[in-house]
Formats: structure tokens, C-alpha cells, sequence
């Protein structure tokens, strides 16, 4: 048998300062023990034995004077003085031997039981000692466990006390959390503003390529390269749109309302049946009712980009796409979708998933799209309280599952 198996894998601060308590209880205890049978046993090595004769009284009738150095007992018994003395400090011995042993047996076992109870007293007192110190590891573990953990960066200890250590260590915690949510609400703003912004110059650029290709003095150059630009421009375009959809899906979920994701699947299927015809990619659709809780329009899009994803991301000559929406008994729903296509290696999975990045292209934006369906899918589908998961598909190609709470509120309105 594994001897470390059988020991705890790690001592708990509360144990240690309970060990400490009870330990230097327990020496202490040892030590004032120590000297008292030290001061005991002193105390009897002082004494002497003395022998006093009483005198002055009458000796019985007929008897003669007692010889030196023997006394006579009030029944008229004589002692020599020798054995009297021996006799004393065998009893003096007999004594110091049964205080002895009292002292150090009963001592030591009232030792142990007030050493008990002062590590149970010591157990109590770490324990109370350390409940700040549990409330700062409680935030820090709800924040870190959070799908989206800057969601949660608004959470604050604010522990109340006395101005010591720990109230610091807290301040410095609720600081430091502080700045970050500042940090993580201004990159949000900045996103969403900057994209706001570049909208405007794109659509004018837009309408004003179009107004030169329209023209009637147009050259076949220039309708060409019109085309071109508006090819450019529309890449940016969608861009922009995915950063500003991500910059929503980053925010917290108001007015959530029901949605069936079977009726959010039709509809997307039936969006995107033109695309995959163009491409020669195979749709093929199992929705099941499965009932979430959360924006109709995020989730329309988690979904969008899925099958979009599949669809452009598939075998040259043709493929197939399966989508499934369904009910899972442990109280969620999940939308899943599988692709045929090339063969993708597990340890680029994780990759797939942060913005702009592709496999077959790393931070490029092509006709394919920008980067950012994936990151967008698992932006919406954590703002919803779910997550995305992936892997790699038998043959080539990927299974994407998008986990989702489920809601038991009914009727769901159909999606339009």
C-alpha cells in the first residue's frame, strides 16, 4: 500500500495553526510539569529525619532505667534509636515515591486533556481567525470558475473589521479587481466605438465607388476595379460587423426572453441553403425542441456562424453539414454541428476559438471571412451562462457543441 495515498495531499492552514496552538500548549505544559517535580523532589531532599522523645513521664512500676540510645513506646515497647531512624526514612522514601508517581501520572493526564481542549479552543479560534480570508478565496474562486470571468470583475469583498492584515490583503484584492473591470470595460467601449466609426467612411466609400461604376462614361477598367473595391470594402464591412457583434455578446444579457433553438435552426438553415447550394455542401437538419433563455438575435447568430462555418470551411468538392438542436437530461439544451472537410489536429482546436485567427490562414481576412465566427459563438453562447466545445470529426472536419441552460417557460414564440 501507497503510504502517500493514505496522507492528505495538503495541511490546511486552520490544521497548522490548530498544531501550533495545541503544540505549544503542550510544551509548555511539559515544562511547568518539569519544574514542579523539580521544586517537589527538591523540597524532599531538604528534609532530615528527627526523632523526639517525649520526656518527664513516670516509667511503668519495676522496670529499671532505660539504656542510651533506646526509647520506649507509650505501650512500653522499646526501639533502638538506629532502627528508628531507619525505619523513618523508609516510610519518608515510600512517601516521596507515591507523591511522585501522582504527581507525574495524574499530571500528565490532566496535561492531556486541557491539551485537547485547548487545540478544540484553538480549532474554533483559527477557524474565525480565517472566515476574511475565505471570503476573499470565495470571490477570487467565483470570478476565476466564471464562463466569462470579466463579467464578474464588479464583484467586491468590502470586508468590514479591524484594520489589520487581512483587511488589507482584501483592499489590495478589491483594487486590483477594481482596475481590472475598468480595463476590460474600456477595451468593450473602445471596441464598439471604433467600429461604430468605421462604418461611416465605409458606406460612403461604397456609395461612392458604386455611383463611379454606374456611370455611363464608365470603361470596363473601371467597373472592374469598382468590383474589386466593393469586394474589399464588403470584407471590411463584415468585419466591423463581427466586432461589433462581439462587443455586444461581451456585455450582460438584458430582457432575456425564451427561445425554442429548433425554430433557430430552421431559420438559419433556410438562410444559408443558398450559400451551401453554391457550394455544393449538403444541409442536413435534426432539430429537436430545446428551450434556452437568453437574446433571440445572439443566439440566431451563434447558430448563423456554425453552419456558416461549416459550410466554408468544408471539402472542395463538396460536403455535408449536420445540425442538431436537442434536450440533454442533466438540464441543459445543445445545439451541435458537424462538418465534413479537412482534417483538423486537436492542438489547433483552442486556436480556432480567439479572434481573427484560422487555420488555414493566421490573422488573414479573406472572402472565406475574418476570423471571428467562432470567437463570436463562444462570446454569445458564455454571455448566455453555457459554453462551446470542439473536436476534431472522424474523417476530417469538426463536431462543435454549444451547450446552453435550459429554460422549462412555455409557450416559446416561433422565430420570425
Amino acid at each position: 500500500m501507497n503510504v502517500r495515498r493514505l496522507l492528505p495531499r495538503r495541511i490546511t492552514l486552520r490544521a497548522r495553526l490548530t498544531l501550533i496552538y495545541g503544540g505549544l500548549f503542550l510544551v509548555a505544559g511539559v515544562v511547568f510539569l518539569g519544574a514542579t517535580y523539580a521544586l517537589f523532589s527538591q523540597q524532599f531532599g531538604r528534609e532530615t529525619v528527627k526523632v523526639l522523645a517525649r520526656t518527664g513521664q513516670p516509667l511503668p512500676a519495676g522496670t529499671a532505667a532505660p539504656p542510651q540510645g533506646v526509647l520506649y513506646g507509650t505501650n512500653g515497647d522499646s526501639l533502638p534509636i538506629g532502627d528508628m531512624d531507619r525505619l523513618m526514612r523508609e516510610q519518608n522514601a515510600k512517601l516521596r515515591e507515591a507523591a511522585t508517581t501522582s504527581l507525574l501520572t495524574q499530571g500528565a493526564i490532566a496535561l492531556v486533556v486541557v491539551g485537547g481542549a485547548a487545540a478544540a479552543f484553538g480549532w474554533l479560534v483559527a477557524g474565525r481567525v480565517l472566515v476574511p480570508l475565505h471570503r476573499v478565496t470565495e470571490t477570487a474562486r467565483r470570478i476565476a470558475a466564471a464562463p466569462a470571468a470579466d463579467r464578474v470583475l464588479h464583484e467586491r469583498i468590502a470586508l468590514e473589521g479591524p484594520d489589520d492584515e487581512i483587511k488589507d490583503l482584501a483592499a489590495a484584492f478589491d483594487t486590483m479587481v477594481e482596475r481590472l473591470d475598468r480595463s476590460f470595460d474600456g477595451q468593450r467601449r473602445f471596441v464598439a466605438n471604433a467600429s461604430h466609426e468605421l462604418r461611416t467612411p465605409l458606406t460612403l466609400g461604397r456609395a461612392l465607388v458604386e455611383l463611379a461604376m454606374h456611370r455611363s462614361s464608365a470603361s470596363e477598367d473601371v467597373r472592374r476595379l469598382g468590383e474589386n473595391l466593393l469586394e474589399i470594402n464588403s470584407r471590411h464591412e463584415r468585419l466591423i460587423n463581427g466586432l461589433l457583434l462581439l462587443a455586444r455578446s461581451e456585455n450582460e444579457i438584458r430582457d432575456p426572453l425564451p427561445v425554442d433553438l429548433a425554430d433557430v435552426v430552421g431559420h438559419v438553415v433556410a438562410q444559408t441553403s443558398a450559400e451551401a447550394e453554391r457550394s455544393g455542401v449538403t444541409v442536413r437538419e435534426r432539430a429537436a425542441e430545446a428551450v434556452t433563455i437568453g437574446d433571440a438575435l445572439l443566439l440566431e447568430r451563434l447558430v448563423h456562424n456554425l453552419v456558416e462555418n461549416g459550410v466554408r470551411h468544408n471539402n472542395e468538392g463538396g460536403g455535408r453539414v449536420d445540425i442538431a438542436s436537442r434536450r440533454r437530461e442533466d438540464g441543459t439544451v445543445e445545439v451541435e454541428v458537424t462538418n465534413t472537410g479537412p482534417v483538423v489536429p486537436p492542438y489547433e482546436i483552442p486556436a480556432l476559438f480567439e479572434p481573427f485567427r484560422r487555420m488555414d490562414a493566421d490573422r488573414l481576412v479573406t472572402a472565406k471571412g475574418a476570423g471571428l465566427g467562432l470567437s463570436i459563438v463562444r462570446s454569445v453562447a458564455r454571455a448566455h451562462g453555457g459554453d462551446v466545445t470542439a473536436r476534431p470529426h472522424e474523417g476530417g472536419g469538426l463536431r462543435v457543441t454549444v451547450t446552453l441552460p435550459e429554460c422549462v417557460e412555455s409557450p416559446v414564440p416561433a422565430l420570425s
